[in-house]
């Protein structure tokens, strides 16, 4: 059995657990001769635990460590407190990263809380309804009244004019009628709904600025779009 509470290593310390463990299996086999009446449960719990109230030079130390009963004793409060000390780190362990995880997402909700504009990643949802509007088909001029959108992320619902074909549409936020300066694009399927044809999609606005622009609206099957005065919001 190992006496000496010093710290070893290395060579040194491989040697000492060689040492120590030669010695309890000639202890436990009954090789030796133990000094002194075996010392309550009390002395040998305090032994297990090294506490440093226990003098090495106290003959009841000797005794446990020649005697068969007392060393097969010493050696079971010595599993069970190992076996505390490894359950009382992984618990220490387990709560350190609880408390790490709640600061770093207590953090994270406190950051994305302070972004501005954060409402705009929910999605706005708007109706725009051209039933009965009028186009600006190429470059033909026309008195129409503005479409307006908000400047975020928005999910569109657009009531296309009477009588628009069903199918694939194409829809951009351009800069002018002549289709330059895309800044959001978007495709959907017209969904008819009654005698109405309906597109549903949605229109990244986030970076565009302010001002005025044009909603063009394509069919997969016509090459010319229509434009709808768009304001911007």
């Amino acid at each position: 059995m190992r006496l000496s509470w010093r710290r070893s290593s290395g060579t040194e310390d491989r040697f000492e657990a060689w040492i120590t463990q030669s010695h309890q299996r000639r202890v436990l086999a009954g090789e030796t001769t133990p000094v002194g009446p075996c010392p309550d449960e009390a002395f040998l719990r305090d032994l297990a635990r090294r506490s440093k109230r226990i003098s090495l030079s106290d003959s009841r130390v000797d005794h446990a460590a020649t005697c068969p009963e007392c060393m097969g004793r010493l050696l079971e409060f010595r599993r069970k407190v190992y076996s505390r000390r490894r359950k009382l780190e992984f618990a220490a362990a387990i709560a350190s990263c609880l408390v790490v995880a709640l600061a770093v997402l207590t953090i994270g909700r406190y950051r994305v809380s302070q972004l501005p504009g954060l409402e705009n990643l929910a999605g706005i949802s708007k109706i725009v309804n051209l039933w009965d509007v009028g186009t600006i088909r190429g470059e033909q001029p026309s008195q129409l009244q503005s479409v307006s959108l908000p400047a975020g992320l928005v999910s569109v619902k657009i009531i296309l004019p009477r009588f628009s074909a069903p199918g694939q549409y194409e829809v951009s936020v351009t800069r002018d009628q002549n289709g330059n300066g895309v800044v959001a694009q978007s495709s959907a399927v017209a969904v008819s709904t009654g005698a109405k044809e309906i597109l549903s999609l949605d229109l990244d606005l986030r970076k565009v600025k302010a001002g005025q622009y044009f909603l063009a609206i394509t069919h997969e099957l016509d090459q010319a779009a229509y434009y709808y005065p768009l304001q911007i919001r």
